[in-house]
């Protein structure tokens, strides 16, 4: 062996053992119905074969997102993405190929970084080692209904011509930058920069329109 990496043979070595003997679907989806591989599944199946070749996966998470949503009967839903790295070593050799994948999953507690995690273990593996996964959907055993996004609201029309019959009114100049700073402020709060510059430029237009006459 001498020159050579262990690691892809290694590698080769645990994908000609598991396309033997394959990872059952030994879960199921209550709410759908559908059969998976869980980590367990994958990690009881892929412990002794990974012992046996003499290689050991490390992973490490580089990147993590969380956004909260809301699911259907109100209540809030935490969805994770992580970017995982993993380190396929020869214990061997020492030497070693980097697999990167990611994760992503759904929780209404404190579990969605886990299995996140646990999803890009998987994949990683399943990929690696070309373990099929037909049908294979990964959802863990619960499917979380989230309700749809509902878009930001906006400054109505409404509210966007009394700012500016007010900027228009404003008789001293403290007036006039007290409304536009509270102008300012509450466009930004309901995400609409853009109605300020709406907001500025009809004032603007009112004035060379006063002035034109």
């Amino acid at each position: 062996m001498s020159g050579e990496n262990h690691v892809y043979k290694a590698i080769a070595d645990v994908t000609a053992e598991m396309s033997k003997e394959g990872i059952a679907k030994g879960r199921k989806n209550q709410q759908q119905g559908y059969s998976f591989r869980g980590i367990d599944e994958v990690l009881n199946a892929l412990s002794p074969v990974l012992s046996k070749h003499k290689l050991v996966i490390l992973p490490r998470m580089t990147e993590r997102e969380c956004v909260e949503r809301q699911s259907k009967n109100g209540g809030v839903i935490f969805y994770v993405t992580v970017k995982a790295e993993f380190d396929f070593v020869s214990a061997v050799d020492g030497s070693k190929h980097t697999v990167s994948t990611y994760g992503e999953a759904m929780d209404s507690a404190d579990k969605a970084t886990n299995k996140a995690m646990s999803a890009a273990y998987k994949y990683a593996a399943f990929q690696t080692f070309c373990i099929p996964t037909e049908g294979d959907n990964d959802a863990d055993a619960t499917t979380h209904d989230v309700a749809p996004k509902v878009p930001p609201e906006k400054l109505t029309a409404e509210r966007k011509e009394f700012i500016v019959k007010m900027l228009l009114e404003a008789d001293t100049p403290e007036k006039l930058k007290a409304i536009k700073d509270q102008a300012k402020a509450e466009c930004q709060r309901f995400g609409d920069e853009a109605a300020y510059k709406e907001i500025i430029n009809a004032v603007k237009a009112a004035k060379t329109k006063k002035e034109s006459k």
